[in-house]
């Protein structure tokens, strides 16, 4: 083999004190460990090693290796995980019992307090399209008052006798005078009662000089939910039973069907509103609603989205969906 010289010359590393200390799981380490007599054994050992592979090298034999000892080294790897496994599961067991002592403190702090062990509302996976099951939080909606989210109120209404959604508007600093409309809308909201036996779910409607309509249904990371489609899909899933469809065979069509109305929300011309209307038509057909027989979250979706659409008038509506709309307005009442 060719031969390299060195380029840099030897010097002392100096190994900086900041560093973890770890384990040394060498054969080395485990030689100088035992005593000077397996020292000199094995330093010798590995000097005959050298020497044999120094003398091969310069005869140009076949390469040798110096054998490592397989056996040592597999009970050493074998010693140190048992050390680390016992050090690990006393160390878990103490920290069991902190917990187990924690709880029981907690337990009594509240039996002190008259405090209900049920502080939240759940929704089911069985009931939920097997969604997993987690507290139900508080959401906050942030508005403007040129959009509406006439959706709540509709929702509010059609849930009367199975949800509440206990609404409560706030004026943003940003917003000198909301308008007449939205006053109104705050009006509507105030007369459908509350029912506090049934399920129930806060939302707090800020009035902002925002360009979009947007949820934050998480009180600990800002993740917001932009539209109010998307508001209607997560209320719909987090609400009565009857109104969840991720189980339901017409899932794809109610999602196809908030889909198009998340597009005339964004039509700038009269011409394409209608285009969009005419798409709505052909998804309705013959059926009493979008979900079939029975109102669903589609049917919201459709009826605020025509409310915000003042330019589309009954005239530019097919007879099917103005029979629909009569229909739908006796639930929604707006």
């Amino acid at each position: 083999m060719y031969e390299l010289k060195t380029l840099l010359p030897q010097f002392d590393i100096k190994l900086p004190t900041c560093m973890y200390h770890l384990k040394n799981v060498s054969l080395a380490a485990d030689s100088l460990a035992s005593g000077s007599s397996t020292s000199a054994s094995t330093s010798a050992s590995t000097s005959s090693c050298k020497l044999e592979a120094n003398r091969i090298d310069r005869t140009g034999r076949n390469a040798a290796t110096c054998a490592l000892d397989l056996d040592s080294l597999g009970r050493q790897i074998q010693r140190l995980l048992k050390d680390d496994t016992a050090s690990v599961a006393a160390r878990q067991e103490k920290v069991l019992k902190q917990l187990e002592d924690l709880k029981a403190q907690l337990g009594q702090i509240r039996a002190g307090l008259g405090v209900c062990g049920k502080t939240f509302q759940h929704t089911t996976a069985f009931q939920n399209g097997g969604l997993k099951e987690v507290p139900l939080q508080d959401v906050v909606i942030n508005g403007h008052p040129n959009f509406i989210p006439y959706a709540l109120l509709a929702l509010k209404n059609a849930w009367r006798d199975l949800y509440t959604i206990d609404v409560k508007t706030f004026t943003h600093s940003t917003m000198a005078d909301i308008g007449p409309a939205a006053r109104e809308f705050e009006a509507n909201l105030a007369k459908v009662p509350v029912n506090p036996a049934l399920p129930k779910i806060s939302v707090t409607l800020i009035w902002k000089n925002c360009e979009h309509t947007e949820m934050i249904s998480s009180p600990t990371m800002y993740v917001p939910i932009y539209g109010e489609v998307n508001i209607i899909r997560y209320l719909g899933r987090v609400g009565p039973a009857q109104y969840r469809y991720e189980g339901s065979p017409l899932c794809n069509e109610i999602d196809l069907v908030l889909d198009i109305c998340y597009q005339l929300l964004r039509c700038n011309t009269h011409k394409t509103q209608v285009a969009m209307v005419r798409l709505l038509d052909k998804r309705l057909q013959k059926q009493q609603y979008f979900g079939g027989a029975q109102m669903s979250v589609a049917d919201i979706g459709v009826y605020s989205s025509l409310i915000r659409m003042p330019a589309v008038t009954e005239k530019d509506l097919t007879p099917a969906l103005v029979a629909w709309r009569k229909r739908a307005k006796l639930v929604v009442q707006i």
